[in-house]
């Protein structure tokens, strides 16, 4: 996804609607990927390569899977929740004539996990603030990454606590399930770590941090 969210699906495809899937498609194709997803983009490549397989966790219209093919990577999966998201980015890859080696899967991540194949890197873009608990979603997650795990999520500053408790009671006025979550960067940097990672980099914006991920010993 490319922007955060939580509860069940039909809340999901209740935010991340075709107007707005159709919208990020748009901004992709005139103005690029967002500060985040270029970010991990640029820190990926960095230290990843050559990336053989990707698996792209909440991957939207596909801006991160995307770039990361142009970037060299050979295939990809590229997993949503949202229906629409998933639609426009199969546009997108036909039009890019990258169909071939993107294969979409929709639905929820966490519940797909076991059926998913491990990738050399696995990406969570904007993602991590998209599930009431952080564990279920890191968890699979590191376990699919045989080198890399990369993700973007809020910073644990007090100003975007306000900022996002505003927007989700705005929601919920609007009678809306969906959700934002700010959760402790400490303990997911520790639930990452025990799965044998260490921590290669970490940017940050005002509101966004960005880490990546090594395998020990990979």
């Amino acid at each position: 996804m490319s922007a955060c969210c939580s509860g069940p699906c039909a809340a999901i495809e209740e935010q991340f609607d075709a107007r707005r899937a159709q919208r990020e498609l748009a901004q992709y194709r005139k103005k690029g990927p967002g500060p985040t997803t270029r970010m991990l983009r640029d820190g990926v490549t960095a230290v990843a390569q050559p990336i053989r397989t990707l698996l792209d966790v909440g991957a939207g219209i596909g801006a991160l899977t995307f770039d990361l093919l142009e970037r060299g990577a050979g295939r990809a999966v590229s997993v949503d929740a949202s229906p629409a998201s998933v639609a426009a980015g199969r546009e997108e890859a036909a039009r890019r004539d990258r169909a071939p080696r993107v294969e979409w899967v929709q639905g929820d991540y966490v519940a797909l996990a076991d059926g998913l194949p491990s990738a050399d890197v696995v990406t969570l873009d904007r993602v991590v603030c998209c599930y009431p608990r952080y564990e279920p979603l890191l968890r699979p997650a590191a376990r699919h990454a045989l080198r890399c795990i990369a993700l973007s999520y809020p910073r644990d500053a007090w100003f975007i606590r306000m900022a996002l408790a505003g927007e989700n009671a705005l929601r919920k006025l609007r009678g809306r399930a969906f959700r934002t979550v700010v959760h402790p960067p400490r303990e997911m940097e520790g639930l990452i770590r025990s799965e044998g990672f260490a921590l290669s980099s970490r940017r940050t914006t005002r509101v966004w941090c960005v880490d990546v991920y090594l395998r020990i010993g990979a």
